[in-house]
Parts: C-alpha cells; structure tokens; sequence
C-alpha cells in the first residue's frame, strides 16, 4: 500500500485517485545488522 502525502489517501497506485499526486510507501525501510551501505549513509550525515 502507499500513501500520498498531500492529502494522506491510501492506495495501490502510483498516483492519487483524488488529488493527482505521486503516492510513496509510509513504511521505514528495515534495519539489518548487516547493512552493507550504512558506513555511506552515516558519511552523509555529516
């Protein structure tokens, strides 16, 4: 499911069947103890 973030509808598609805009996933990506690109994420942080 995805969510727009204009006016906050849940849908399947990849854009909003009420206002138009492009929908994302509300869910966080999950968290691996083996993430391979952590080290370039907490570069970027900074």
């Amino acid at each position: 499911m995805k969510k727009c973030p204009e006016c906050g509808t849940y849908t399947f598609s990849e854009s909003c069947p009420k206002c138009g805009g492009k929908t994302i996933n509300p869910v966080p990506a999950r968290y691996s103890p083996l993430d391979a690109y952590g080290k370039y994420r907490r570069l970027a942080k900074k």
